[in-house]
């Protein structure tokens, strides 16, 4: 069974910076691409950023585009989301997802709130 752990949400003012990291098990994650979805209170799942296997190309949503980095470590099974300047409307629990699968963690949540 593909076990995927998200960590590193928690609470921030705007602008501030948080580093979400998500741990795969039971993967061949290297051949893997990697996404991350953010679900707002209220909202539907919305993809944020992804990440493709080697060369590693990634793609942002518009609404972090420019403040935000996805990037992989694959000895380490292991993706991450760098969110900098963070704005209320990041607010929601975000989840960690292999690509063209239904394979999700349980999300790490993000409160930035003034």
């Amino acid at each position: 069974q593909v076990q995927l752990v998200e960590s590193g949400g928690g609470l921030v003012h705007p602008g501030g910076s948080l580093t979400l990291s998500c741990v795969a098990s039971r993967l061949a994650f290297s051949g893997c691409e990697m996404r991350w979805y953010r679900q707002a209170p209220g909202k539907e799942r919305e993809l944020v950023a992804t990440i493709s296997k080697r060369p590693s190309l990634s793609s942002y949503a518009d609404s972090v585009k420019g403040r935000s980095f996805i990037y992989r470590d694959d000895a380490e099974s292991t993706v991450y989301l760098q969110l900098n300047r963070l704005k209320p409307e990041a607010t929601g629990v975000h989840y960690c997802n292999v690509g063209n699968t239904n394979f999700w963690g349980l999300g790490t949540k993000v409160s930035v709130f003034s």
